[in-house]
């Protein structure tokens, strides 16, 4: 990990082009029910709430560990909000 602002910007980027996917969705697919839509935004909001949240504790033992560990988790995350975008 190269530094923390690199990680921060990681997050903003992926979660930041999910969103944008799903609103492309909802464009494309007008006439269908956005509700499943709404919901995977409201999951990637939330999520970037909880890694940014992560990222900035001040009281982590192990601080390259710990910046992994969220690396991590904002790759899980991101490829099951993508999987939710594609089952739409």
């Amino acid at each position: 990990m190269a530094n923390v602002r690199n990680l921060k910007k990681d997050i903003n980027y992926v979660l930041g082009d999910i969103i944008e996917a799903v609103y492309i969705w909802e464009l494309t697919n007008a006439d269908k029910d956005n509700k499943k839509a709404e919901a995977i935004i409201e999951e990637a909001i939330t999520t970037f709430d909880e890694l940014i949240t992560k990222v900035n504790q001040k009281d982590v033992e192990n601080k390259k560990k710990h910046f992994k560990a969220v690396n991590m988790e904002l790759e899980e995350r991101g490829r099951n909000l993508i999987d939710k975008i594609n089952s739409l």
